[in-house]
């Protein structure tokens, strides 16, 4: 079987690359960027790609690679960072401009290139950039620009090295699979030998392989993540799982009900529902930091499981294995790559933080090298219902970091009100266009979608008075698998009736804003 090797010089989308290689029917894995080229010829790799990454060529201790790796005689395909570590170390410059470019730009192509066959002389592409090759190295030409980067592509065709300053890999650079297609079966020659068949009966089949005879405990959220591995682990191991449905009292509106009715009849396991809602008040009054929420949050997360198993423990049926639906981003995002990158840390998962100290369990997370989009496939494969498969992601430490500063009654009274306005007008607007087109991603699809309750108040006029209360912040994001989310382009009238139903129906707001902000620059939650 052929390969593809990422090299990860600690990109947020460098599994991402792994990802889009591997749909296009190729075999590719992940190593750190630092992989000796001796290392990489003995894995009989056909082709090797370079990520994108966070720092600058010229810090201190930036990330490198073996020079030799250029020299291996195999096509290599450099993206941002990838592009710059081949110009410097083929003896181009990267210089540090003033102006950077961050989410879609236009290029230009310059001159043919094999990698853009098939694609406009201008197209939409997605940058994430300061610095920026200044200099191709000798034997390169430059192929695109845009009018902020001269050497927004550049290629030694001779050689069989190409790179991109943008992000061909994420679906808002919109010929981003035809380059990659071009670069795998035009320039390197490879074919379709390899697909992702099957994987729900190897995964659980590794479950049972892990577990054995041993008994396992699994956080429920009722989130399509958890979801999987509950059906996975349910396939394997069966009574085997215990599943935990802790209700820290920040769900959405009417969601604990909706939880345990789904799940006390869709899977054939012990389910426990933890009500913790009091205890997780009273940690979070007064909290205004929206990583000490997070921590406090994930903290008495693992509270709640050791006490249920303690009690399984007391009643003989001791748990050794701890099932997690953690998937890629959450593990990227946390900082905390399992491929020997060096991602930097935008914010901690509730299931990435240690256990609480006299806490001890093996962990199984069959879908951490998943992401969001495969792992809905999966969840159709197994026979999960399209309201688990489709429901959009929610965060582990749930409302508390939908409202800006600290938690009170109040204050999620009028954000899961608002939120399950937002919900309803927009799971709608989805039907209709999923009715139109047939795709749930179609365009203009919303993704995710849900109200941010900020802590300012504002004026307002309502009844003819003058009044003294809250906006609301409607969030609402096209995406596929959460590495890049881009705003959601909603009809005016759509906005307007989530506007007014909030304000009316809503005590305590007079005011409602919608953002429009993609990810980057900004993340999908606020928090």
């Amino acid at each position: 079987m052929q390969k593809v090797i990422v090299l990860d010089f600690g990109a947020q989308y460098g599994q991402l690359i792994a990802r889009r290689v591997r749909d296009l029917g190729v075999y590719s894995e992940i190593l750190p960027c630092d992989t000796p080229a001796a290392e990489l010829a003995a894995t009989g790799v056909d082709a090797i790609i370079l990520s994108g990454g966070p720092a600058s060529v010229y810090a201190e201790n930036a990330p490198s690679i073996d020079p030799a790796v250029f020299e291996l005689g195999v096509p290599v395909l450099g993206f941002c960072y990838g592009q710059q570590i081949m110009a410097k170390v083929l003896g181009g410059e990267v210089g540090h401009t003033d102006v950077g470019e961050y989410g879609p730009a236009t290029i230009t192509r310059v001159t043919p290139s094999r990698l853009f066959d098939g694609t406009p002389e201008e197209q939409t592409v997605w940058m994430s950039h300061r610095d920026s090759v200044v200099k191709v190295p000798e034997g390169f030409a430059v192929t695109a620009r845009t009018a902020v980067c001269p050497v927004a592509s550049m290629e030694c065709a001779e050689r069989n090295l190409y790179a991109t300053q943008f992000h061909p890999e994420v679906r808002h650079t919109t010929y981003g699979n035809d380059m990659l297609s071009n670069f795998l079966f035009d320039i390197c020659g490879l074919i379709r030998d390899w697909s992702a068949d099957g994987i729900a009966d190897i995964l659980i089949a590794a479950i049972c392989n892990q577990v054995g005879n041993d008994r396992m405990i699994l956080g429920l959220s009722g989130g399509v993540d958890s979801s999987v591995v509950g059906a996975l682990c349910a396939r394997a191991i069966g009574k085997q799982l215990t599943c935990v449905f802790v209700n820290h009292g920040l769900l959405r509106k009417n969601e604990p009900e909706e939880v345990e009715e789904v799940f006390t009849k869709q899977f054939d396991v012990d389910f426990v529902h933890v009500h913790a809602e009091e205890r997780y008040a009273k940690l979070l009054a007064g909290v205004t930091d929206p990583e000490a929420k997070r921590t406090i949050i994930g903290t008495q997360f693992w509270e709640e499981f050791f006490a249920v198993a303690q009690q399984l423990a007391e009643d003989g049926r001791p748990v050794k294995y701890l099932a997690q639906g953690t998937i890629y981003p959450d593990i990227i995002e946390s900082g905390a790559r399992k491929t020997g990158g060096k991602a930097s840390t935008i914010k901690s998962h509730h299931n990435l933080i240690p256990f609480p100290e006299g806490v001890s369990f093996e962990l199984v997370e069959p879908l951490d090298h998943f992401f969001k989009d495969e792992v809905r496939a999966l969840g159709t494969a197994l026979g999960l219902p399209d309201s688990i498969v489709w429901r959009q992601p929610f965060p582990g430490p749930g409302l508390a970091i939908r409202i800006i500063g600290d938690v009170t009654p109040e204050k999620l009274r009028i954000l899961k009100d608002a939120d399950a306005i937002v919900r309803e007008e927009l799971d709608t607007y989805n039907a209709l266009l999923f009715e139109k087109t047939g795709e749930r991603n179609s365009e203009h699809a919303c993704w995710q979608y849900f109200a941010v309750l900020p802590d300012i108040r504002c004026v307002g006029v309502m009844g003819d008075e003058r009044t003294y209360a809250r906006p609301v912040i409607v969030r609402a994001v096209e995406s596929t698998d959460a590495m890049t989310a881009d705003w959601a382009k909603l009809p005016y009238e759509v906005l307007e009736k989530i506007s007014s139903r909030i304000v009316a129906e809503v005590v305590g707001v007079n005011r409602v804003v919608y953002d429009v902000t993609p990810k980057p620059p900004g993340t999908v939650e606020w928090e």
